[in-house]
Order: C-alpha cells, then structure tokens, then sequence
C-alpha cells in the first residue's frame, strides 16, 4: 500500500516537473534578479557594472514626482474600476440569466469588447471624447444638448481625463466578467430557488441568501484578477493619450517602469527594479488582504 502511494506520488511530482521548471525560469528567477537589480545603484545593463550597493534607488523612486503621480492614477483606476465594473457585470449577468430567448445574442454582443483590439477601442473613445478645432466629440454633442458646457476629455483637465481613462477600462474589462458571471449563476441548482419559492422568499432575499453565496468564489476570483490587472494597466492609458504619458499627467506605475527602461529618460534599469519591486509589494499585500476577507464572505 505505502509502495502504491509514493509511485502516485512519484508520477504527480514528475507531472509537475515541467510546471515548475517553467516557473522557476520565467518568474521566480527573473524576480530574484529585478530585486538584485534594484540595490545595484548606477547599474549598467551594456557594461554590467554599477557603482555600490543599497537603498538609494527605492529613495529616488519614492521621491520622484513622476512615479508618485503614476502611483496615484493607478490608485484611483484600480479604486473606481474593479468596484464598478464588478458590480455592473454582477447586475447585467443577473439581467441575462432572466432573458431566455435573446441570452446568447446578448452574450456575444457584450463580449465583442473583450476581443477587439485595444489600440481600436482607444481610437473610438479618443472620436468619442477628443475636443478638436472641427469637431468637439459625440460626448459633448450630448452635454451641450443638455445644456453643458464642453469639456475636452483627452487634453484637457485631470478628472476629466481620469473619467476616460476609468470608462474605458471598465468598458475593456467589463464583457470578461459578465460571461464568467452567467456562467456561474447558469451553475446554481434551481432546487434552492424552488423551495425559497415555496416558502414565499422575496426575490431580494433569495439573490442576497441564496445566488450571492453561491457565485461568491467567481466574483472574488473577478475582484482578485481585477485588482492584478488594474495595477498592471498600462496599454490603456496609452490607447488614450499616447505614449508621453509624464506629459499628459496619466501615467500607471507600469508605464513609469517602462520609461525608465525605454522611454525618453530611458535608461535606468536600476530605477525600474525599484519600481517593479514595490509594484510588486503593492500587488501581493492587497491580494494576501483579499484572501484573508474572502475566508469570512466566500462560500465554497
């Protein structure tokens, strides 16, 4: 018996060998050297040396008004977004459960986002939005026919800008989450409606004790993902506002992390690992802070 279980166990190891391996090259070791990277100060990726060793580059970062900036916007993007796009997909997946004959149309239309190009949704919200000598945008077509005042959303100032930048993450993210939601709502037993129905159960009481609870492990898995992905947007912004992102005020930590590698005050790799390291700080404290809450609200 003790043979039989250290072969199975044998054959699982072996069949996560080639997982592992792959991990260990492509992130555990690329991870280990950007934290080397960022103690080395003055590295210099050509002739691989630098000039000593400590905390200097993670002092610069913190005190770059660049960085703080970038940090700020992908603060209030990850902040505004995943909450709202969450919660609008959650409300859309519970409305298309509910429409039988149109629910795989609707399902495709509202994935079309998600699989178009996001260079190509950008130029369609930059249409949308931009204020130009010819034409002020469909947007504020809208708001002067209410009786606004236009608004340049793309050059113009911050919040409006952020407003953009939000609406069209929301808009990327948002098709993604309505198709794992009504996936998992698809998955609930109608056994557990049934006898809530039969006891007279409002429908209020039965989505908040009954379909909450169920689907609550796909939607902390969005919120988890969401949160990742937020802190990672980068193409984005970019999409909105071009690549001078400093100029704009609209840069995310991750476009500060690529222009010290490759942009126009490129050339700083140790600044980037700084950068990478404390993103990557950020990322896995709030995850570890989510997966301690989901162990009081998640029901598996």
């Amino acid at each position: 018996m003790k043979k039989k279980r250290s072969n199975g166990s044998l054959k699982a190891w072996l069949y996560l060998a080639p997982a592992i391996l792959f991990l260990g090259v492509f992130m555990v070791y690329p991870l280990i050297d950007v934290f080397v990277y960022s103690f080395e100060e003055g590295y210099n990726s050509a002739s691989q040396t630098y000039f000593g060793v400590g905390p200097y580059n993670y002092s610069y970062v913190l005190h770059d008004p660049y960085f703080l900036q970038a940090v700020k916007n992908t603060f209030l993007l990850v902040i505004i977004t995943v909450p709202l796009s969450t919660g609008i997909a959650l409300l859309i997946s519970v409305g298309l459960h509910s429409i039988k004959p149109l629910r795989n149309f609707l399902q495709t239309v509202y994935f079309l986002p998600y699989v178009t190009n996001t260079l190509a949704v950008g130029l369609v919200f930059m249409i949308l939005f931009k204020k130009t000598p010819y034409s002020d945008g469909f947007v504020n077509v809208l708001i002067n026919w209410f009786g606004g005042e236009s608004v340049d959303f793309i050059d113009g100032p911050y919040w409006a800008k952020m407003f953009v930048l939000c609406f069209y993450t929301i808009w990327v993210v948002m098709p993604f989450k309505i198709l794992i939601l009504t996936s998992a709502l698809s998955s609930v037993s109608q056994e557990y409606y049934n006898a809530a129905r039969v006891d007279g159960t409002s429908g209020f009481r039965i989505f908040r004790r009954i379909t909450l609870p169920m689907i609550s492990p796909m939607i902390f898995y969005l919120v988890i993902t969401g949160f990742i992905g937020a802190f990672k947007a980068y193409s984005d912004a970019v999409a909105l506002f071009g690549t001078d992102l400093n100029a704009a005020e609209m840069n995310t930590i991750v476009g500060y992390v690529y222009d010290m590698l490759y942009g126009d005050s490129g050339g700083y790799p140790s600044y980037a690992s700084a950068a990478a390291i404390i993103l990557f700080a950020i990322v896995l404290t709030i995850t570890c802070i989510n997966l301690l809450v989901s162990k009081k609200n998640v029901h598996y």
